[in-house]
């Protein structure tokens, strides 16, 4: 007997093991048939830290694996593939933009616990769905002489430049949410009513706007991140936007009304801004209260920990799309609350300042840069449609 539990005891430690790493390549979330279990959860999340990706890494990781997911899926459908050596070449370009080789890439990788496998599907992912998009709405998306000649009328600054109307919906989608919230943004993109949509944003939305029913003042167009301006720009009045995902949420915007309005405002070759993160809205809102300008949140962001405070001064496409949406709103050194994560939490937004240059005089740059932006806005249709129409399960 005693020599059985001895056994016994030695062996636990052995089963426990192989029992652990099994668990990890169980599924923890399901895509319609695709699997994503907390391994591919886990190494995501450590690549988007190591990227010093702004938000919650966990979360962010879940949201772009079941997305990608869902581009998988469509372009398993249309026969859509990268060869071994195409992704080689993607990934050496990758490299490449941080001044190192692919193994030394993958060297640092490894030292931060990521395998080179997850690098190489977060690069696949990227790449295919890129060419799919343009392969699929390439015609869709055609830019006429007719619309750089408007385009360069406008960063000019001496034609007219229109402004927009919008009432706004911002609904949170953290992860046990999302199928939820996107189910309720559709049925909602399909009504024409403004006050019915003012209804649904007093009911559903996120944002302070919401005891306003969502509703807007007169705004630029060009306030508003790149690849949304011809989405806003190309409503009718009443008309909604398809669900635009963000992280965490999904945005809807109503088309009040559309002006031109004398000297346009030239599109910002660079925005500087600052996001804050914290603990609850009642906190970010006395934040609010403190703060005159951007460099007042360093004083607020002592002892918080490194990632609590965003500072960037970047070019708009590169901003991400929740906080571009908020900037829109907003002049120099003004402040937005907003509640994130289902209420978990909540993040200040602050315009640091906007600077205008020339913008692009070459047509040939410009009409690849707004091909750029309409194919991105077809791409977010589609997966705003897949995500809509798919059973996510975690």
């Amino acid at each position: 007997m005693r020599l059985t539990t001895l056994l016994t005891a030695l062996m636990l430690p052995l089963l426990a093991a192989p029992a652990a790493a099994q668990g990890q390549f169980s599924p923890a979330i399901t895509v319609n048939n695709t699997a994503i279990s907390g391994y591919e959860l886990d190494q995501r999340a450590k690549l988007l830290t190591l990227f010093r990706t702004p938000g919650n890494a966990n979360d962010l990781a879940r949201e772009q694996l079941i997305e990608e997911a869902l581009k998988q899926e469509e372009m398993d459908r249309a026969g859509i593939r990268i060869t071994a050596e195409q992704l080689a070449i993607e990934v050496e370009a990758f490299a490449s933009r941080a001044d190192l080789s692919p193994a030394q890439f993958t060297g640092i990788l490894a030292q931060n616990g990521v395998a080179a496998s997850t690098l190489e599907q977060f690069v696949k992912i990227g790449v295919t769905w890129r060419d799919f998009i343009r392969l699929r709405y390439a015609s869709q998306a055609q830019v006429s002489d007719a619309d750089i000649a408007r385009s360069l009328s406008q960063q000019g600054g001496t034609g007219d430049a229109l402004e927009v109307l919008l009432t706004e919906i911002i609904i949170p989608a953290p992860p046990p949410r999302a199928a939820q919230a996107n189910a309720i943004a559709s049925g909602i993109a399909e009504t024409r009513s403004q006050a019915t949509f003012e209804a649904a944003a007093r009911q559903y939305s996120a944002l302070p706007s919401r005891n306003n029913g969502g509703r807007l003042n007169w705004l630029p167009l060009s306030n508003y991140p790149p690849a949304l301006q011809g989405l806003i720009s190309g409503l009718s009045v009443g008309e909604v936007t398809a669900p635009i995902q963000i992280p965490n949420g999904v945005a809807l915007f109503q088309m009040r009304g559309i002006r031109e309005v004398p000297q346009a405002r030239p599109q910002p070759t660079s925005i500087d801004y600052a996001a804050m993160q914290f603990a609850d809205l009642a906190a970010a809102q006395t934040a609010k209260l403190s703060v005159d300008t951007c460099d007042d949140l360093y004083g607020l962001a002592k002892g918080q920990p490194a990632d609590a405070l965003l500072r960037d001064d970047v070019a708009p496409a590169q901003i991400s799309q929740g906080i571009a949406l908020e900037l829109a709103k907003l002049d120099r050194d003004e402040v937005s609350v907003t509640a994130t994560g289902g209420g978990a939490g909540a993040q200040l937004v602050m315009l640091c300042g906007r600077t205008y240059g020339d913008g692009l005089t070459d047509p040939d740059a410009l009409r690849a840069s707004l091909q750029s932006q309409r194919l991105e806005q077809f791409a977010q249709a589609l997966l705003a449609e897949l995500r809509a129409a798919a059973l996510i399960r975690s």
